[in-house]
C-alpha cells in the first residue's frame, strides 16, 4: 500500500477522518469511529495516484492559494510548514520537503492528524453528552443542579484536561475539521480548538443545559443540536424582549398585589419563579402558530392562581373575592380551596390572532395524580375531534421537583405516551424546580442526579435552564414547542429556580435551610434584573417601564374593588369540563327521568349473530375461540344470553345509537377469564386482527376496547379524563382482579367519589371489578366492596321522600352507584342506564367470575324486551312469594351467593319456608322496594348473606339502612 495512497485518503475527506486505499479494483475507504473502531465499505471514488505526483501538485495549488485545497489539505500543510525550519517554506519546489519530510513522516503525521482529529470530535460529543453537568442552573449558586459538585474529567474546564485527548495548549490555535454531527461551526467546516471549545461551553454550559444524547433517533439528535449550536440562534427582536417584559411584569405584580391585601392567606405564590407565567404563554403561542387551538393543562397549587389570571385570563375579581372570609357558597357541594380550582376559558390568542381553549384542570393536593386526568382528557378530545396526529389538541403538565421525581404516577403517565390507544402525540412538560420538597433538601429526596430524570424512559429531550435568565427560558419554551409540533413526542423542561418563602406564605423556612433562604433574602428579583438589562439595551425607557407596572397595578385595584360585589361563591363558574349542551344554561339536568333500556328483538338478533361469527373473509381464528362462537350462536338460537354475550348486547346498542364504547384495562381485550374475545386474532397473519364490534351497524360509533400498560393509578386516572370530555360515551376500566382497583385508590378517592362535591364535575366512568370469594386466595377474591359503600353519601337514618321518579332523584342525589348484577340481563340494563340518564354518576359494578360460565346465570331476551328495565332489587318469584304469610324468614343477599343459597334451598325442601331476595342496587339503597318487600314478608325474620367476612362486604353498610326501613322495630341478622 502506497504511502501518499494513504495519506491522501486520510486528509482527503470531508467530515470524520478516514483511510482510504485501492484493492482489487476498488477504492476502499476507513471510518476511524471513536465509538465503534473502524468500519470500511467500498466506495466509487476515484483511486489516489500511487506516487508523489498527486501531493506536489496539491501543494503547488496551496502555494499559489491556499483556498485551491480542501480544508484538510490546507491544515496539513500549514503544519508541515510551521514545523519545518526557517524559510524551508518559501522553497518553490517541493521535492526535498515532500520527499524528504512527508515521505519519512508521512505514516507518523497522517496517524497524529488522525488521532487529534478523533480527540476533537470526542471532545464534542463529551459537551454534548455531559455539558448539562457544569451548566449554571442554580439562580443562587448554592448547588449544582445535578447535585454533584464533580466535574467529568473529559470537559475541559482547565488547560491540563487536554491531555486527555492526547493535545495540550499549543493546539488551542490549530484548526480542525468539524464532524457532520455539530453546528457549532455555523458556515464553517473548520475551527480552531479554542473557538470549537468556547462555542461548546456557550451551547452547553451557560445558562442552558441540555440532556438529549440518550435519545436512539439520530435525526432528533441532530434537530436538537441544530438548535442549541447554530452560532447566534438565540436571538429576540426587540418586540419580544418587550413582551416578555410585560408578562414579567404582570406575573410578578400580581403575586405582589395578593401579598398586599392578604398578607396572611396561603396561596402558593409563584415567587421566585415568576418566569413561569412568560413561558407558558410563550409555549401556547408557538403552539398556536402551529395549529393547536386547545390546550389542556395540569398543575399543582404553587402559582396556581397566577395562572389562572395570567395564562387562563379568569377574570381577577372572580379570584379575589375567593379571599372574602364572608363569601357564601351557592348549594352546590363541598366545594374546595381556591388553589385546587380548575377553569374553562375560549379566547384570542393576542400573538397569533387565533382562536384557543384553555383548561386547566381541578386537582387534589395528591401531587401529580391530575396527570394522567389531564392525558385522558387530552387523548378523549383528539379522538371525537379526528386529531390523530395531535395536531389541534395537546397538554401541558407542570411538576414540583420532589413531587416529579418522588410519585410513582409519573413514571406510569411517561409509560402511556407511546401506546397507541392512550397516546396524546406529545406533552410539554415544565418542572418548576424550586430546590427544595417542602422542608425536604433534593439530597434526600431522591436518588437521581436531577429530578426529571425519570423522563429518560421515553427517549424525551430534558432542557434544563436558570430560571434567573428569562430569555434563555423564552428561548427554551420555543424549542419545545416545536419539538412537539415536529416530532409529536414528550419534551421536559426544568426551571431550576427558588421558593422565595416556604411551602406557604405563613411558613418558616429558615428553620430547615438557613443557608438557603439567606441567600434567598440577598437574591435581587428577577423583574428587577431584566428591566434594567432592557434598560440597558435600550430596548425600553424607564419611563415606559414604570408606565407598564402603573398600568397592571390599576386593573388590579380596580378588579379588587368591583370583587367586594361578589356575595355569593358559584363552583360551576369555574367548571374545568363543561358540558353545555348536555345541561341546561344553568347546569342542571333537562329532565328527571329514565327511559326504558330494553330493546327490539331485531336489534337483539343482530348484535348475537355478530358476536357469534367472524365478519372478515378468510380469517382464521382459534379452534377454542370457535368454539366459544359456536356456544354463543347456540344462546342466540334460543334467544338466551350469557354474561360476555349481555355485555355484548350492551355496547353493540350503544353503539348503534352512536355513543362511543371505549373498554380498557389489563388484558380487556380477551377478559381475565378467556370470556369477552372482543378482539379475534388471525392464527397465519400476524398482527392481523378483527373487532367484531366495530362491524355491527353501518353509521355505528366506533368502539375501542384496549389491553392498558400493567399500571392501575394511571390508567384508571386516564380513563376517568377521558369521561370528561363527552358525556356521550361509555368509558369503562376494567381491574384484573377486583381487588386491584385500590392501587388507583387515590383516584378513587379524591376524583372519582368526591369529585362532583368539590368541582360540581359530572363523570359516567365506570369500574368492573371482578368479584367473588372462590378460593384464589386472599389477593384475587375481594374487590373491597365495604370501602366504596363506605364512600357513600346516602343518609343511613333517613329514607328519602321524593315528589317524581323515586329511582332517579336518588342516583341524581348519589356520589356514585354501587351493583352487583346476578343476572347477564340486569347487567346489560345498568350499563345502559348509565347512559340514557339525563346527569352522569360514577357506576362502580362488581362483576363475577364463576357466573361468567354458571348454567343458571343466564337470561332470556324476554328479560331486555322493549319496555324492560334495570332492576334494583329481584324478588323472590318461587312458591314462597305466593305464600308470603307463611314464609318464616327472608334472606337478602347480593351476587353470585344467591345461586348457592337457592341451591341449597332446593335440596333442603325450603322454597315454601325461604324467600331470597337479591339486592342488585347497592348503593343508593333501594329503600322504596326494600319496604315493599318487608311489608310482604311481615311476619318472617330478616337475615342478610354474604359470603364476605362480616366485617367486610355489604353487611355494614344495609345494616343500619334495613334498621330504618323497620323503624327499628325488628332486627337484621
Amino acid at each position: 500500500m502506497s504511502q501518499f495512497r494513504v495519506l491522501a485518503g486520510v486528509l482527503k475527506g470531508g467530515g470524520s477522518p478516514f483511510l482510504r486505499w485501492r484493492a482489487g479494483g476498488l477504492t476502499w475507504r476507513c471510518w476511524a469511529h471513536p465509538k465503534r473502531g473502524c468500519s470500511s465499505r467500498t466506495d466509487p471514488l476515484p483511486a489516489v495516484v500511487s506516487n508523489s505526483s498527486y501531493v506536489e501538485e496539491m501543494y503547488l495549488a496551496w502555494l499559489d492559494d491556499h483556498k485551491n485545497v480542501h480544508e484538510s489539505w490546507d491544515s496539513f500543510f500549514r503544519n508541515i510548514q510551521a514545523s519545518g525550519p526557517s524559510g524551508e517554506a518559501d522553497e518553490r519546489r517541493p521535492s526535498a520537503l515532500l520527499q524528504g519530510r512527508v515521505l519519512s513522516h508521512s505514516l507518523d503525521v497522517a496517524e497524529k492528524v488522525v488521532e487529534d482529529h478523533l480527540a476533537v470530535h470526542t471532545l464534542i460529543r463529551a459537551y454534548q453528552i455531559r455539558g448539562h453537568h457544569v451548566a449554571q442552573l442554580d439562580p443562587l449558586g448554592i448547588l449544582d443542579a445535578d447535585l454533584d459538585s464533580f466535574v467529568p474529567s473529559d470537559l475541559i474546564t482547565t488547560i491540563d484536561k487536554l491531555g486527555l485527548y492526547g493535545l495540550d495548549e499549543s493546539d488551542l490555535d490549530r484548526s480542525f475539521q468539524l464532524p457532520h454531527t455539530t453546528f457549532i461551526g455555523g458556515q464553517e467546516t473548520t475551527l480552531p480548538l479554542r473557538e470549537i471549545i468556547r462555542r461548546l461551553e456557550a451551547s452547553y454550559c451557560g445558562h442552558i443545559g441540555v440532556e438529549f444524547m440518550f435519545i436512539n433517533n439520530v435525526n432528533q439528535c441532530q434537530w436538537i443540536r441544530q438548535k442549541f449550536e447554530t452560532p447566534g440562534i438565540m436571538q429576540f427582536t426587540s418586540a419580544e424582549k418587550r413582551t416578555l417584559l410585560a408578562r414579567l411584569i404582570r406575573s410578578t405584580r400580581f403575586e405582589d398585589f395578593l401579598a398586599r391585601k392578604w398578607s396572611s392567606e396561603k396561596r402558593f405564590g409563584l415567587e421566585g419563579c415568576e418566569v413561569l407565567i412568560p413561558a407558558l404563554k410563550t409555549i401556547i403561542d408557538k403552539s398556536s402558530a402551529a395549529g393547536i387551538d386547545s390546550v389542556i393543562m395540569g398543575m399543582p397549587h404553587r402559582g396556581r392562581l397566577n395562572v389562572l389570571a395570567n395564562v387562563i385570563r379568569k377574570d381577577l375579581d372572580q379570584i379575589f373575592c375567593q379571599f372574602d372570609p364572608k363569601l357564601e357558597a351557592a348549594d352546590e357541594g363541598s366545594g374546595d380551596v381556591k388553589y385546587h380550582l380548575g377553569m374553562y376559558h375560549e379566547r384570542i390568542n393576542r400573538e397569533t390572532d387565533k382562536n384557543i381553549t384553555l383548561s386547566l384542570m381541578a386537582n387534589p393536593s395528591h401531587l401529580e395524580a391530575v396527570d394522567p386526568v389531564v392525558q385522558g382528557k387530552t387523548k378523549a378530545e383528539q379522538f371525537y375531534r379526528g386529531d390523530t396526529q395531535g395536531k389541534k389538541v395537546m397538554s401541558i403538565l407542570m411538576h414540583g421537583d420532589a413531587a416529579f421525581a418522588g410519585q410513582g404516577v409519573v413514571y406510569e403517565t411517561f409509560h402511556l405516551s407511546e401506546l397507541p390507544s392512550y397516546t396524546t402525540n406529545g406533552t410539554i412538560h415544565v418542572v418548576v424546580n424550586n430546590q427544595i420538597g417542602f422542608t425536604t433538601d433534593p439530597r434526600v429526596a431522591r436518588s437521581s442526579p436531577y429530578p426529571t430524570d425519570v423522563a429518560r424512559v421515553v427517549n424525551a429531550p430534558i432542557f434544563h435552564v436558570n430560571a434567573d435568565d428569562p430569555e434563555a427560558v423564552m428561548y427554551v419554551c420555543r424549542v419545545a414547542a416545536e419539538w412537539r409540533a415536529t416530532f409529536n413526542k414528550d419534551v421536559v423542561i426544568d426551571l431550576v429556580c427558588y421558593r422565595r418563602f416556604g411551602h406557604n406564605e405563613m411558613d418558616e423556612p429558615m428553620f430547615t435551610q438557613p443557608l438557603m433562604y439567606k441567600q434567598i433574602h440577598r437574591q435581587e428579583h428577577v423583574l428587577k434584573k431584566y428591566s434594567e438589562k432592557l434598560i440597558a439595551e435600550g430596548v425600553v425607557t424607564l419611563q415606559e417601564f414604570e408606565e407598564e407596572v402603573a398600568k397592571y397595578d390599576k386593573i388590579c385595584e380596580e378588579a379588587y374593588t368591583s370583587s367586594k360585589d361578589e356575595k355569593i361563591l358559584h363552583i360551576r363558574h369555574w367548571l374545568d369540563s363543561p358540558w353545555p349542551d348536555f345541561f341546561t344554561a344553568q347546569g342542571e339536568p333537562k329532565s328527571m327521568s329514565c327511559l326504558p333500556t330494553g330493546l327490539d328483538e331485531e336489534v337483539l338478533q343482530h348484535i348475537g349473530q355478530i358476536a357469534s361469527s367472524v365478519p372478515l373473509e378468510g380469517f382464521n381464528i382459534h379452534p377454542g375461540v370457535s368454539r366459544i362462537l359456536r356456544g354463543r350462536a347456540d344462546l342466540v338460537k334460543n334467544r338466551q344470553m350469557d354474561w360476555a354475550l349481555g355485555e355484548y348486547i350492551a355496547f353493540g346498542s350503544l353503539l348503534k345509537d352512536g355513543i362511543h364504547v371505549r373498554l380498557s384495562g389489563q388484558d380487556v381485550e380477551r377478559g381475565t377469564f378467556s370470556h369477552r374475545h372482543h378482539v379475534l386474532h388471525d392464527q397465519e397473519v400476524d398482527k392481523r386482527i378483527c373487532v367484531p364490534m366495530n362491524h355491527l351497524w353501518e353509521n355505528q360509533a366506533s368502539y375501542t376496547v384496549c389491553n392498558s400498560s400493567l399500571s392501575e393509578y394511571g390508567v384508571v386516572g386516564f380513563e376517568l379524563g377521558f369521561a370528561m370530555a363527552n358525556p356521550n360515551a361509555l368509558i369503562l376500566w376494567e381491574a384484573q382482579f377486583g381487588d386491584f382497583h385500590n392501587t388507583a385508590q387515590c383516584i378513587i378517592d379524591q376524583f372519582i367519589s368526591s369529585g362532583q362535591a368539590k368541582w360540581v364535575r359530572n363523570n359516567g366512568i365506570v369500574l368492573l371489578l371482578p368479584h367473588g370469594m372462590e378460593g384464589m386466595g386472599p389477593e384475587h377474591s375481594s374487590a373491597r366492596p365495604e370501602r366504596f359503600l363506605q364512600m357513600t353519601k346516602d343518609d343511613p337514618d333517613h329514607i328519602p321522600e321524593f315528589t317524581g321518579d323515586f329511582e332517579v332523584q336518588q342516583l341524581y342525589d348519589c356520589n356514585w352507584i354501587v351493583v352487583n348484577c346476578s343476572t347477564p340481563a340486569n347487567y346489560c340494563h345498568v350499563l345502559r342506564r348509565q347512559i340514557l340518564l339525563p346527569f352522569r354518576k360514577p357506576l362502580i359494578i362488581f362483576t363475577p367470575k364463576s357466573l361468567l360460565r354458571h348454567p343458571d346465570a343466564r337470561s332470556s331476551f324476554d328479560d331486555l324486551a322493549k319496555g324492560t328495565k334495570f332492576k334494583r332489587l329481584i324478588p323472590d318469584e318461587g312458591p314462597a312469594s305466593q305464600s308470603p304469610g307463611q314464609v318464616k324468614r327472608v334472606i337478602f343477599c347480593a351476587g353470585k351467593v344467591y345461586y348457592e343459597l337457592a341451591k341449597e334451598r332446593k335440596q333442603q325442601n325450603l322454597d315454601r319456608d325461604v324467600a331470597i331476595i337479591r339486592l342488585e342496587q347497592i348503593s343508593p339503597f333501594p329503600f322504596d322496594l326494600v319496604s315493599e318487600e318487608v311489608e310482604k314478608y311481615a311476619n318472617a325474620e330478616l337475615i342478610w348473606c354474604q359470603e364476605e367476612h362480616k366485617n367486610m362486604g355489604y353487611y355494614d353498610y344495609v345494616r343500619p339502612r334495613f334498621l330504618t326501613v323497620v323503624a327499628n322495630k325488628k332486627p337484621i341478622w
